[in-house]
C-alpha cells in the first residue's frame, strides 16, 4: 500500500508539473541540423519542444543525408529556416508537373502526371498570404489549387505570345507564365495541372487553337513559392523535371486565440523573457512573442531576450564621441571639452576658452535662476513624460507594433513605406500653417508638406475616425503602402503617434479634376479631348483596387474632387480615408452609409450594403460632370445654374425622352462625335442602373472607355486630314 501510495504521489507530481515542462527549454536540446539553426519552442526529440508531437514545433534531423536533412515532425515537409523576429520558416516545395506527347497538337494526351500537396492543418504553420504566391509556368497552362476540404482557392492560366508580339514585364499570364495571391488562413495546398486549347472544331476552333497551342512547351508546372525569392530569380527561373521550391510559411502560438487569452494562464504562456512583448498573430488565430526595444534573443526562453550593447555596433547605432551602453539603450556624449549632437558626424565641436574671472560671473547669475530653473524644468520633465506617454498609447492604440512587425519581415523588400514621428510632420508642414492648406473636406485637412530631404509630399490629418476601424488600420496601411498603379496617389507612409492617425501621400501638382472640370469662374480647364481619356484612367485606377489588390479595397467616395491630375494632366485618384477592405463575401457587408452627396449609390443609400458596384456608380456621375461640364449636385437656392438636383437623375430623365445629347458639352460633343457620345451615354445609364447586379463591372467600364476614347481619337485624326 505504501508503494501505491508514492506512485500515486509521483503521477500527480507529473501532472501537475507538465504543462509548464511543455512551455520552457529544457537543457541539453540539439539547436543545429545541418546549416539550420532550431530556435525554441521548436525541438528536435521528446521534450525539447513546445507542445504536441503533432503541433508542428517537433522536428527530425536526418543525420544520414549530406548535407543534413531538417524535416517537420509527422508532416514531412523539408525545414530550410526559422526566423523567431519575423515568426516565418521557409520549407521546400516539389513543383507538380505535367507533360504531354505532342505538345503542338491538339489532340496531344498527357503522359507524366505529378501534383505535389502539402498539408499543414493541425499545426502551427499557416501558408503566408503576404509572401508567398502560386505560380503556373507552361504553355498554354491552366493551373488551381483546393484547400483541405477539396474548395478551390485560386489559379492562373498562362499562353505564350510570339516573341515579336511581347509586352513589358515578366509572369504576366502572356509570358508562359502567370501568378496568383492566396489569401489568409491557409494550412492546405493540392493543386491540379491542365491545359486549354485542345480538340476544338470547325476553323475558327482551329484558328483559336492555333494562337493557344502557339510556342507549346511539353511540360506545365505550378507550385507555391517564396514571391520575392521568384521575383529575384526572374527571366533566370528556368527549371525542368523535378525541383523544389521554397514556400514561406506563418507560425504561431495557437494554443490561445489571443495574447489576453494567453496571459490567462501563466503556466503555458509561451513568451517566457521578462524583457518580451506579446504581439497578436497576423495570419490566423493566435500569438506570437518579440523582445523588446534595445533587447533581442529569444523571448520563449527564460532570460532569452539580452540587452543589445548599441556601442559595438556603431554601424547601426552611431555614436561620434563617448558611447555609454544602458539596459535596454545607450547614451552618446561628446568627448570632453567639445558639445554638441555625438550621433552626427561633425556633431561635436570645441567649447569656447573662457577666462576665469568670466566663468565665475556666469556662475554667479547663473545661481540666482538655478531655483526657478530647477522648477520650471520639472514642470517641463512632467509635461513632456506625460506627452511622450500619451504619444505611445495613440502609437499602441493604432497598431503602430503591428506594423512596425510586418514592415520589419518586409525590410529590403523594395516597400517603401515609413512611420513618421508627430515633430517630422510638424516640420515638414511649418507646423501646419494655413499657407500649406490644399484642401479640406468631410475627413479632414489636406496640407502640402516638404520633408527633411526636399520631397514635396501632401499630409492629411483626420478629424474623426471610427472606433471600430482602429484594429484593422495597421493591416490595411500595409496593403495600401504596396499598392502600386500609376493612376493612383502613392501611401508614403503614416503618423500614429496622434489620436488620429495622418497619412502622407506623394504630392500631385495639378490640383483636382474638379477644379478643372468647373474652373473658378464656371469655365472648364480641362480640353474636351482629354476627358474620355482622364475617365478611362480613373477607371483603370479603381479597377486595379478592385481587381488586382489582394485583398480588394473598395474607395466608397469617388468624386471629381478626390480625383487628381499630374503635370500631364493624367488622372491619380486619391483619398482613400474612406475606403475599406472588401471581404470574400463583399456583398454582405453591412456598414454606415458614408459618401458624397450627388455621388451615392442610392442601392447603397437604401440597404447600408456596400459593394464594388457602389463605385461604378460613383464613378458615372464622374464621367458624366466630364461630358456635361455640370456639377454633380446643385443645391436649391444655387441660381447660377439651370437645373437643381442630382446630375445623375438629370441625365437619366434626359436619356429616357431622347434628349440626352442636349444637355452635353458642346465643346465635347464636337471633338468626340455624336456616335461615340451617344455610347458613352448607354455606358454610363448602365452604371446608373438602381439595381447594383446590372451594372457592368470597374474592368469592363475601363475596357469600353477606352475602346470610346480610341474611336474618337481615330475620328479627330480622321477629320483632321
Amino acid at each position: 500500500m505504501e508503494v501505491y501510495a508514492v506512485l500515486r504521489l509521483l503521477l500527480c507530481l507529473a501532472v501537475s508539473v507538465a504543462p509548464r515542462a511543455a512551455s520552457q527549454q529544457p537543457p541539453g536540446c540539439r539547436r543545429q541540423c545541418g546549416n539550420v539553426t532550431i530556435p525554441y519552442p521548436f525541438g528536435i526529440g521528446v521534450g525539447c519542444h513546445r507542445g504536441s508531437a503533432a503541433g508542428g514545433f517537433r522536428l527530425r534531423c536526418d543525420d544520414a543525408r549530406r548535407p543534413p536533412r531538417l524535416t517537420v515532425a509527422g508532416y514531412g515537409h523539408e525545414v530550410a529556416a526559422i526566423s523567431l523576429p519575423t515568426a516565418e520558416a521557409t520549407v521546400l516545395l516539389n513543383a507538380s508537373r505535367a507533360c504531354y506527347d505532342r505538345p503542338g497538337d491538339p489532340d496531344g494526351r498527357v503522359v507524366s502526371l505529378r501534383e505535389q500537396p502539402m498539408a499543414l492543418n493541425g499545426s502551427a504553420f499557416l501558408f503566408s498570404s503576404m509572401k508567398s504566391k502560386f505560380v503556373s509556368i507552361g504553355c498554354p497552362g491552366l493551373a488551381y489549387f483546393n484547400d483541405g476540404d477539396g474548395y478551390y482557392v485560386t489559379g492562373c492560366m498562362s499562353v505564350c505570345r510570339p516573341s515579336e508580339r511581347a509586352l513589358p514585364g515578366s509572369c504576366r499570364g502572356d509570358d508562359g507564365c502567370c501568378q496568383s495571391n492566396i489569401p489568409l488562413g491557409l494550412d492546405s495546398y493540392r493543386p491540379y495541372l491542365g491545359s486549354f486549347g485542345r480538340r476544338r472544331r470547325g476553323n475558327r476552333g482551329r484558328d483559336q487553337e492555333a494562337t493557344f497551342l502557339a510556342n507549346s512547351t511539353a511540360c506545365s508546372y505550378a507550385f507555391m513559392v517564396d514571391a520575392w525569392w521568384f521575383w529575384f530569380a526572374g527571366s533566370h527561373f528556368n527549371r525542368t523535371g523535378d525541383f523544389a521550391v521554397p514556400v514561406v510559411l506563418d507560425w504561431a502560438i495557437r494554443d490561445a486565440p489571443s495574447c489576453a487569452a494567453a496571459r490567462r494562464d501563466p503556466g503555458t504562456y509561451a513568451c517566457r523573457s521578462a524583457r518580451s512583448v506579446c504581439l497578436e498573430s497576423s495570419n490566423g488565430p493566435g500569438y506570437v512573442c518579440n523582445c523588446t526595444n534595445g533587447y533581442q534573443g529569444n523571448p520563449y526562453v527564460i532570460n532569452g531576450c539580452a540587452d543589445v550593447d548599441e556601442c559595438q555596433h556603431r554601424d547601426e547605432f552611431p555614436c561620434y564621441g563617448l558611447c555609454v551602453n544602458i539596459p535596454g539603450s545607450f547614451i552618446c556624449t561628446c568627448p570632453s571639452g567639445s558639445s554638441g549632437n555625438a550621433t552626427i558626424q561633425g556633431g561635436c565641436r570645441p567649447d569656447n576658452k573662457f577666462s576665469s574671472a568670466l566663468k565665475a560671473a556666469i556662475g554667479a547669475s547663473a545661481g540666482v535662476f538655478l531655483l526657478l530653473l530647477a522648477c520650471f524644468s520639472a514642470h517641463l520633465w512632467l509635461q513632456k513624460r506625460r506627452l511622450l506617454q500619451a504619444k505611445r498609447r495613440f502609437f499602441e492604440q493604432n497598431g503602430g507594433l503591428l506594423l512596425q512587425q510586418q514592415l520589419g519581415s518586409l525590410a529590403g523588400a523594395g516597400v517603401a513605406f515609413k512611420i513618421f514621428s508627430e515633430e517630422e510632420i510638424g516640420r515638414a508642414t511649418d507646423g501646419f500653417a494655413e499657407t500649406r492648406v490644399l484642401g479640406s473636406g468631410g475627413h479632414g485637412v489636406v496640407y502640402k508638406g516638404v520633408l527633411a530631404d526636399g520631397c514635396e509630399v501632401a499630409v492629411k490629418k483626420s478629424r474623426v475616425v471610427d472606433a471600430k476601424q482602429v484594429k484593422e488600420f495597421a493591416r490595411e496601411m500595409l496593403i495600401l503602402s504596396q499598392i502600386n498603379h500609376r493612376n493612383v496617389v502613392k501611401l508614403l507612409g503614416c503618423c500614429l503617434e496622434v489620436e488620429v492617425p495622418m497619412l502622407v501621400y506623394e504630392y500631385v501638382p495639378n490640383g483636382s479634376l474638379h477644379s478643372h472640370i468647373h474652373g473658378d469662374g464656371g469655365e472648364s480647364k480641362l480640353p474636351p479631348g482629354a476627358r474620355l481619356r482622364v475617365a478611362a484612367e480613373s477607371a483603370d485606377a479603381l479597377a486595379y483596387m478592385h481587381s488586382s489588390a489582394s485583398p480588394p479595397i473598395l474607395h466608397r467616395d469617388v468624386k471629381s474632387a478626390n480625383i487628381l491630375l499630374d503635370g500631364n494632366l493624367a488622372a491619380k485618384v486619391s483619398d482613400f480615408g474612406a475606403s475599406r477592405l472588401a471581404p470574400t463575401g463583399e456583398a454582405a457587408v453591412a456598414t454606415l452609409v458614408q459618401g458624397t452627396l450627388g455621388y451615392l449609390d442610392p442601392e447603397y443609400l437604401l440597404t447600408s450594403q456596400l459593394t464594388s458596384k457602389s463605385d461604378v456608380y460613383s464613378l458615372a456621375v464622374v464621367v458624366l460632370e466630364l461630358l456635361t461640364g455640370r456639377k454633380a449636385f446643385v443645391p436649391v437656392e444655387d441660381e447660377d445654374e439651370e437645373e437643381e438636383g442630382g446630375l445623375a437623375f438629370v441625365f437619366i430623365t434626359a436619356a429616357q425622352a431622347g434628349r440626352h445629347r442636349e444637355i452635353m458639352d458642346p465643346q465635347v460633343r464636337e471633338e468626340v462625335g455624336v456616335e461615340v457620345l451617344d455610347e458613352a451615354a448607354e455606358l454610363v445609364m448602365q452604371c446608373l442602373s438602381m439595381v447594383g447586379e446590372e451594372r457592368p463591372t470597374m474592368k469592363e467600364v475601363a475596357d469600353k472607355l477606352h475602346r470610346l476614347r480610341n474611336r474618337a481619337s481615330c475620328s479627330r485624326g480622321s477629320a483632321e486630314n
